[in-house]
């Protein structure tokens, strides 16, 4: 077990408190690294360590976000980890911590069938309809800031790339805002014999357009398994207001290059190279862009 993980381990017995008899780091992340712990009474939970940068650095929002989000959600359809105990500065933890309750189920990264993709926006669809009791949370942030409006030395089509950056030159189309997972994905997403049991990962919660959740979602799925299963996502998630400006913004929001997700399918047991993840971003961006036209 590394030094970082070991600390953090010993911090989380301290505060569940429960003696650790396993530690397993979880495979799939790449924004921090995320321990699946067992208590001695057999209790699971889940330690977020945040040892990369640049999350690290913005690590105490981001943690008290996912603490408090998953703490408004208690007592809701929404089947979201509950919060145990956080060290956002590290002090203890080793690292900027979040130690939370484990859902059951698993990843299902390899089907898109429509009754796997009808079940997955019903899902988003019960995000979307949560009323926080409390104050909404902050507004979302653009992931396609003009430093990354830059045509990639992998694409094929460059004028599809220049195209995407002049729409986003343009203003916003108006919204009607709704509360947002913000990073809603077949990633972040467990399974269980068919239906989901858990929804993860809600260090980016926002307030927004409901189109940018479904955008972010049919992306990953385009990456995963081509742009026809993402138009049958955005499909089976029903009437929204769509725009082509949405979902363009999520996709270069995955520039300069998309294989920081790659990795974490291949390490999952997918065949996703990472040539194949770029030339289906672009595709995508094609069909967006068409539509939109």
């Amino acid at each position: 077990m590394e030094a970082a993980v070991r600390v953090g381990v010993e911090w989380a017995e301290s505060v569940w408190p429960r003696r650790v008899v396993e530690a397993r780091v979880l495979v799939g992340g790449w924004t921090s690294t995320l321990v699946g712990l067992t208590g001695e009474d057999g209790a699971q939970a889940v330690l977020r360590l945040m040892t990369k940068e640049p999350w690290r650095r913005h690590a105490a929002g981001l943690l008290e976000r996912e603490s408090a989000v998953q703490k408004e959600l208690a007592g809701s359809l929404i089947p979201a980890p509950r919060s145990i105990a956080l060290d956002t500065a590290g002090a203890r933890a080793g690292a900027p911590a979040h130690l939370m309750t484990r859902l059951p189920g698993r990843l299902c990264l390899d089907d898109a069938t429509d009754g796997v993709l009808a079940v997955l926006a019903g899902a988003l669809a019960d995000i979307h309809r949560f009323v926080p009791e409390g104050s909404r949370p902050r507004d979302y942030q653009s992931w396609a800031p003009m430093g990354k409006r830059v045509v990639p030395g992998w694409a094929k089509r460059p004028e599809l790339w220049n195209g995407a950056f002049a729409l986003l030159g343009r203003a916003a189309p108006a919204y009607e805002g709704t509360f947002l997972h913000r990073d809603f994905h077949l990633g972040n997403v467990l399974w269980s014999q068919g239906r989901v049991t858990g929804v993860v990962d809600w260090v980016e919660t926002s307030w927004g357009p409901a189109a940018l959740d479904v955008a972010h979602a049919a992306t990953y799925l385009a990456m995963l398994h081509g742009a026809e299963a993402a138009a049958r996502f955005t499909r089976a998630y029903g009437p929204h207001d769509e725009h082509e400006y949405w979902s363009v913004m999520d996709i270069v929001g995955y520039l300069p290059d998309p294989v920081k997700v790659a990795g974490p399918w291949r390490d999952a047991g997918l065949d996703v190279g990472d040539d194949l993840a770029r030339g289906r971003l672009e595709e995508y961006l094609a069909q967006v862009l068409s539509m939109g036209s």
